[in-house]
């Protein structure tokens, strides 16, 4: 079934190309919540995205950037601290071995 899909990708605009994995991805979003992707603002989105990515790299100092990076990480994705010790079985508790 996939292979029949991607025989009958759509053409891609010119602007940028459309990776197989982006292309999957965004079929997946068409046919879970019946949505049509518009290939062509998605791909002119993507261009834009890389352009300010370039402008940032270029006038950006490097510790700037690692500094907002480690930020932006921190605010998506909140530590978590899990203790070992009680994840390890205590040592009479081990399953018996087989005969």
């Amino acid at each position: 079934m996939i292979r029949r899909i991607i025989r009958r990708r759509r053409p891609v605009p010119k602007l940028a190309g459309i990776s197989l994995e982006e292309e999957l991805a965004l079929l997946r979003v068409e046919l879970m919540y019946g949505l049509r992707v518009n290939r062509e603002a998605y791909l002119r989105r993507k261009v834009d995205e890389r352009e300010e990515l370039a402008t940032r790299m270029r006038g950006g100092d490097a510790k700037v950037m690692l500094a907002e990076l480690r930020g932006s990480l921190e605010r998506a994705v909140p530590p978590t601290v899990v203790d070992l010790r009680s994840r390890r079985r205590p040592v009479g508790e081990q399953d018996p071995e087989p005969a």
